[in-house]
């Protein structure tokens, strides 16, 4: 049991997915009592046991939509129907619940100005890990982000050393154009969720054109939400950032 309780622990270091399943209900005879766990990741392998046979079937052929809708489900098994029902012939009943392990979300903010030091406290009871990149130590300090884990490098320099999954939000409002730029290049590289950088049309615009001179694609950059956030007349830094993570809640409920 402790076993599968490290292989969470090292599934969501390493940013994965992947489905618990656990043995919620038993009656009569069956192969594993109330309890029994089984983790099944997300490329198909799988440690523990629920029981075996057409139970662990069914239940690692349903892993894959566990995660894709990442809700949980229960399967009930009647294990003295026959035929191809039952799924195994023991006589008992089994209830397994499937619950998605999913990475922490985290929320990353490339800059450490007035607008990143409000969302990140806005952004902590919304229950997001929160990571600020910005090379500056007078302003990327755990005095202005005490809620935030703070990388104090050039964004080049910190780009690979940061785990960007699914499960990931960017927020680029970096102090000049050059640096927005930098981000945005590595940020539609990701898998991350949301990609949004802050500026004017025009400035988003002109950003966009010279990555695509560089090579980028034109339908990678369709994704990203720039102008960043939603359109409700914010000017002051903490209405800027109630309205980024406003957008950022919605795309993540829509998902």
């Amino acid at each position: 049991m402790l076993e599968i309780y490290q292989e969470i622990v090292d599934l969501l270091a390493r940013n994965e997915r992947g489905v618990l399943a656990t043995v919620i209900q038993s009656s009569g005879s069956v192969p594993r009592r109330t309890g029994a766990k089984m983790l099944i990741k997300h490329d198909g392998t799988f440690s523990g046991t629920v029981g075996g046979g057409g139970i662990e079937l069914k239940v690692v052929q349903t892993a894959p939509e566990v995660i894709r809708s990442e809700q949980s489900q229960i399967l009930h098994f009647d294990l003295a129907e026959e035929g191809e029902k039952g799924a195994m012939i023991c006589g008992g009943q089994v209830d397994v619940l499937l619950e998605p392990i999913l990475p922490l979300e985290t929320l990353y903010l490339f800059g450490a100005g007035h607008i990143s030091e409000a969302a990140a406290k806005l952004a902590k009871p919304l229950g997001f890990h929160i990571v600020v990149v910005d090379p500056r130590p007078e302003f990327n300090n755990a005095e202005r982000f005490p809620e935030a884990e703070s990388i104090v490098e050039p964004y080049t320099e910190a780009f690979p050393k940061l785990n960007i999954g699914h499960n990931s939000y960017l927020v680029i409002c970096t102090p000049g154009h050059v640096f927005d730029e930098q981000c945005l290049h590595f940020a539609v590289q990701t898998e991350a969720k949301y990609v949004g950088m802050i500026g004017s049309r025009k400035k988003v615009k002109d950003v966009k054109e010279r990555l695509i001179k560089k090579g980028v694609l034109p339908q990678s950059l369709e994704t990203v939400f720039a102008p960043i956030g939603l359109e409700i007349g914010a000017e002051t830094p903490y209405e800027i950032a109630i309205s980024i993570l406003a957008e950022i809640v919605r795309i993540k409920r829509a998902a």
